[in-house]
């Protein structure tokens, strides 16, 4: 796998695939249509965030390439690749706990913030990981 060069784009399964951390100038794409939603990606080698209809789905300090991104009401998946320690935010259900799994090993439990914030770290390197974040 490889950075989006669309910088934003829908996937045969449906899912959305987005960002470009190998780029030093911040590039946008401001509503991309998908079925009735609006997204927004901001990307470049510093930082990768991805809205739907104005709210923050996942944000990746570095940036970071997401491929196949897959929200549901139980679970979020998607393949993470990056440069080094990255930093993941994703907005779900407020104060909630959530079980992390990156390449198929549970790294542990983290509860969102009152907002719905969920921060944790992985090391990302150039071959795609599995991340799952499930809902307890």
């Amino acid at each position: 796998m490889s950075v989006i060069a669309e910088i934003i784009r829908v996937e045969e399964s449906g899912d959305i695939s987005f960002g470009n951390y190998s780029v030093s100038d911040k590039q946008k794409v401001n509503d991309f249509d998908v079925r009735g939603d609006l997204y927004k990606v901001k990307t470049h080698n510093e930082i990768t965030r991805l809205e739907k209809n104005s709210k923050l789905l996942l944000e990746t300090v570095p940036g970071a390439a997401i491929h196949n991104f897959h929200l549901r009401e139980k679970y979020v998946k998607f393949l993470a690749e990056g440069k080094g320690d990255t930093q993941l935010t994703l907005e779900l259900e407020s104060e909630q706990e959530y079980k992390i799994i990156v390449d198929d090993v549970n790294v542990g439990r983290a509860k969102s913030s009152h907002s719905g914030k969920l921060i944790f770290s992985a090391e990302l390197t150039e071959t795609p990981q599995k991340i799952k974040i499930e809902k307890l």
